[in-house]
């Protein structure tokens, strides 16, 4: 009676939170006693939805909505108790700082729903320390979270998981460094990977391992060694705590393959490797996992000229090489393929020896020369002025071509600069050391005019031998222009009016080739009057030296290497224009005018003889 006249002195008003007991279980209602004059009811599934399990005579917390209802019954709610109880206990955890648990209920747009007493809503971007791409794998997991935020008009809460981990990793990490030294060997797990290595996760602090620290050998990228999730054992190199910085390594594990490098790779000896990558200047071959030498483009071949080390080598490739070099300090070896073979200029000077005839075709021309093939990778030179004793040729196109094969004479050898000189000329005997028995003045001699000039033409002889016709020595009458009275490849029969051993020259007469011996000698005095410098050996001279100027002046339109190998011959009307400008004399082209005073003088020279020897008559 007195626990009853307790009771109902309590007093009861809507939205208070009481304690009820149940005392029946309906189809779809809960009848609860709360101590008032009558009964309230719960709808079955507010239990239902929170997991609790019912039983007669059992306690639950109820939230009265209505005392008495139409039926006179009081109305209550146990979830609405629980929703009123779960933001009271929030709001104090919000105020104070605290952590709340709370079970995952579902993926939404943005984030997940936690039930937490209450739902609220976590944002991916708060899920983890990464955002994840996948939700669903969190859904049905229960975790703790911070409130971030808290509107109780609202009633809308945002947590955040991140923070309360990236709270734990922190003092992970002060622990970590604290205990971390350098050399302690620690697991891990490989978070990211750049171009420069890879993020270790050393259980809560992140260490860098650098490319350079993975392999003692060559990678391009951490990719090739490493993967995103794979756990592996790392060497810490350098700790900053200040920066919460850690400098790993994996490559420290193992010995250092450099350790007693020269005694493994001795120099002069041969080693195998492979291919691994190839430069401009040469290529690096892997010896063994971390080991690495370089063979130089210039020790690729002893003879071939190689441009860069892909022309003969790639990628991949299993080759021989000897070793040049060791240098352990800087972690350099220096390799070499051509010293496998023998140097073929080791046995040149014997092979060759000086005066021994050689054969070869033609490999290249150049402005100099002609390069002749010897033997595989071997050439030799020919220069231009060891191509024939008599002509004055200006480029080897003009009697050389490439693919022609040619004899020629060993001149010398050049062991130190690789160079092998030989000549053609030097297979037959120099005709100007017999021309005394070859040719005399006042000889009659027939040949081919081969060039013309403006001041006269070459006629080449017997025995290969120019003789030089001036312009006054072709006719009786004045010739004003050579080209109107001779032309290249014309038949002419000529005197021999001159010879000049010491600059090797001969004059020619045409006009002369039906003299009389008595008239012969008056022409040879005539000449030996001439002053210095305007006799016909002085005259070729000049006409030489010009013939080098436009050579040099007009440089073939090929590169020197590349020159076409029949260089066209030389037209009337092209010769013509080689005569020397007026204006602005060059030293050589002053002493080839000098002729033009004689082509004046000599036929006023020939008219006066005409003149006394008529007279005479």
């Amino acid at each position: 009676m007195e626990e009853a006249m307790a009771q109902s002195q309590i007093s009861f008003a809507p939205g208070q939170i009481v304690k009820g007991t149940v005392i029946e279980i309906r189809q779809k209602e809960v009848m609860i006693d709360i101590g008032y004059k009558s009964e309230g009811s719960v709808p079955v599934n507010e239990f239902e939805d929170h997991g609790e399990a019912l039983q007669l005579g059992g306690e639950v917390d109820v939230l009265i909505l209505q005392l008495e209802d139409r039926d006179g019954m009081v109305v209550l709610s146990h979830e609405q108790a629980i929703f009123k109880q779960n933001w009271d206990n929030i709001k104090t955890i919000c105020e104070e700082g605290g952590h709340i648990r709370g079970r995952v209920k579902a993926a939404v747009k943005g984030g997940l729903i936690v039930n937490i007493g209450v739902e609220a809503f976590l944002p991916s971007s708060q899920i983890d320390i990464t955002t994840p791409h996948d939700l669903e794998p969190y859904v049905g997991q229960t975790y703790d979270f911070k409130v971030m935020k808290l509107n109780l008009e609202r009633q809308n809460i945002v947590l955040s998981r991140r923070e309360l981990i990236e709270e734990e990793r922190s003092a992970k990490r002060a622990e970590l460094l604290n205990d971390m030294m350098p050399g302690d060997i620690r697991k891990g797990t490989v978070k990211n990977l750049t171009d420069f290595g890879a993020f270790v996760d050393l259980n809560g602090l992140d260490g860098l391992l650098h490319i350079t620290d993975m392999s003692w050998g060559r990678i391009t990228h951490p990719s090739q060694m490493l993967a995103v999730g794979q756990e592996l054992e790392v060497v810490v190199l350098d700790i900053n705590k200040e920066s919460e910085r850690v400098s790993l390594g994996l490559k420290q594990k193992q010995a250092n393959p450099w350790d007693k490098i020269e005694e493994k790779y001795p120099i002069g000896g041969k080693v195998a490797g492979k291919v691994v990558n190839l430069m401009p200047y040469g290529a690096f071959i892997e010896l063994e996992p971390g080991v690495e030498g370089l063979v130089h483009v210039s020790e690729l071949s002893w003879t071939k000229r190689i441009n860069k080390p892909s022309e003969v080598l790639k990628a991949g490739e299993a080759i021989e090489a000897v070793v040049l070099g060791v240098n352990q300090d800087e972690q350099k070896i220096s390799l070499g393929i051509r010293q496998l073979e023998t140097n073929p200029w080791d046995l040149a000077q014997e092979k060759y020896q000086v005066g021994t005839k050689v054969t070869g075709k033609i490999r290249n021309l150049t402005s100099y020369g002609a390069f002749m093939g010897l033997e595989e990778g071997l050439d030799a030179m020919i220069h231009v002025s060891d191509i024939s004793w008599t002509r004055k040729i200006n480029h080897p196109s003009e009697v050389l071509k490439k693919g022609l094969e040619v004899e020629a004479q060993v001149l010398e050898v050049d062991r130190e600069n690789q160079r092998i000189s030989v000549g053609i000329k030097q297979l037959a005997e120099d005709p100007w050391d017999k021309i005394d028995d070859l040719y005399k003045i006042g000889d009659l001699v027939a040949g081919k005019v081969s060039k013309l000039a403006s001041f006269g033409a070459f006629v080449g002889l017997e025995h290969d031998i120019d003789g030089l016709v001036h312009i006054s020595q072709v006719s009786e009458e004045r010739v004003e222009k050579i080209k109107d009275v001779l032309s290249v490849g014309e038949d002419v029969t000529a005197r021999v009016i001159k010879i000049d051993r010491a600059d090797r020259r001969i004059g020619l007469s045409i006009k002369a080739a039906n003299y009389s011996q008595e008239q012969l000698k008056e022409e040879e005095a005539v000449l030996d009057a001439l002053k210095p410098g305007e006799d016909l050996v002085a005259l070729q001279h000049a006409f030489d030296t010009f013939g080098d100027e436009q050579e040099e002046s007009e440089a073939p339109a090929a590169k020197a290497e590349e020159v076409a190998p029949e260089a066209p011959a030389k037209t009337e009307a092209s010769a013509e224009e080689e005569a020397p400008a007026e204006s602005e004399e060059t030293p050589a082209e002053a002493e080839a005018e000098a002729p033009a005073e004689s082509e004046e003088e000599a036929p006023a020279a020939e008219e006066t003889k005409d003149d006394e020897s008529k007279s005479d008559k």
